[in-house]
């Protein structure tokens, strides 16, 4: 039994370095998203620097506070997980993976939040509609959707598996 006492801790740890990666993957492509590569797309031929001048000029500059803020909180969130997940003697995957599940799948309403004034700010400067340009933003939400979909799963399989250990203990 001592080596399953190793080894499950180590498969945790794993998890969790795969998950802080994942995170902030997710992260760092949110920010590139909405400050620019969908500037970009959204104004095709403009450099990002042209674009953000004309942006100024029109009242309506592309801050980046809130979305450097959102991709900041879910970095750190990710890295308490690790952080916990390493700190534990007795870490079990399931949970590990589960809370990474469920950051990925916060992400996408977060990402919406953060990328909405931006995205009017082009579309205000440039008379162009306000949605994604660039077809990063249309990943990430494909990304938190599969998350989601493997959260259930998990979540499927964790009380089939109580029920399965409450029914040989009971009978």
């Amino acid at each position: 039994m001592r080596k399953t006492e190793t080894r499950q801790p180590r498969r945790a740890v794993r998890s969790a370095a795969v998950g802080f990666i994942v995170i902030a993957a997710y992260a760092i492509t949110g920010v590139l998203q909405i400050l620019v590569w969908n500037p970009l797309a959204a104004v095709p031929g403009a450099t990002l620097g042209q674009i953000r001048t004309n942006m100024t000029l029109a009242n309506e500059p592309l801050v980046a506070d809130g979305v450097v803020i959102w991709a900041a909180i879910g970095m750190v969130l990710a890295a308490v997980v690790l952080v916990v997940t390493i700190v534990r003697r007795r870490s079990a995957v399931g949970p590990v993976v589960a809370a990474y599940l469920v950051l990925l799948v916060f992400a996408a309403p977060g990402h919406i939040f953060v990328a909405f004034g931006p995205g009017m700010s082009i579309a205000d400067t440039f008379m162009i509609s306000g949605g994604d340009h660039a077809p990063w933003g249309v990943v990430l939400y494909l990304v938190s959707a599969a998350a989601l979909l493997a959260l259930i799963v998990l979540i499927i399989r964790a009380a089939r598996a109580a029920a399965a250990t409450r029914g040989r203990i009971g009978g």
